[in-house]
């Protein structure tokens, strides 16, 4: 298994990032953030992940650890490949992703290109308790959230900008008041 790769960073094509790693070009399928890490910088380690076919090798990296370590955990999901495992990385951060899955929010995850109900529903019921679980604390602490989120994709918001116009808010307030600063901020 290659683990990971420290090399120069010196091609980008349709399929990943090209690394020189003592001379050998080493193409690596990445998610953005790794992608961004090796932008501009002489040398650059990524995590990886070797997927194993019978007609090919693929090579797969990820910014960071956690990124890796949920790549894996979605290839151990049926009907989950490396190229959509990669997808469902590359779309989020691995700690909103996470959180998802604990809070069994499968709209999340049907919201990504090439996931549909059943497999968005096989996600979260196969990953919850290998991430730890939910606490019925951690539901009832995730669901306001979640309601502003949902309030805000009702109002014609991805999923995914819900959240990111969400994180600018203060997180203590009622959701409605949450969805009125996420508008005001918009506008």
């Amino acid at each position: 298994m290659i683990a990971s790769l420290r090399g120069k960073p010196v091609a980008r094509t349709p399929e990943g990032l090209v690394l020189d790693v003592g001379g050998v070009g080493y193409l690596v399928h990445a998610t953005p953030r790794a992608l961004a890490r090796a932008d501009g910088v002489p040398e650059v380690t990524l995590p990886t992940y070797l997927a194993v076919r019978e007609d090919a090798l693929q090579l797969y990296g990820f910014a960071d650890a956690d990124e890796r370590e949920l790549f894996v955990h979605l290839l151990a999901v049926n009907g989950i490949g490396p190229k959509v495992a990669l997808t469902i990385v590359s779309g989020s951060r691995p700690a909103d992703l996470r959180k998802a899955i604990l809070l069994e929010d499968t709209k999340r995850f049907e919201a990504i290109p090439g996931i549909g109900k059943k497999t968005a529903q096989r996600v979260v019921l196969e990953l919850k308790e290998k991430l730890g679980g939910a606490t019925s604390e951690t539901a009832v602490l995730g669901s306001p959230e979640l309601v502003a989120r949902d309030a805000l994709v009702e109002l014609g918001y991805t999923p995914v900008d819900a959240e990111r116009a969400l994180a600018t808010t203060d997180p203590d307030l009622p959701p409605e008041e949450r969805v009125r600063q996420a508008l005001r901020q918009a506008a």
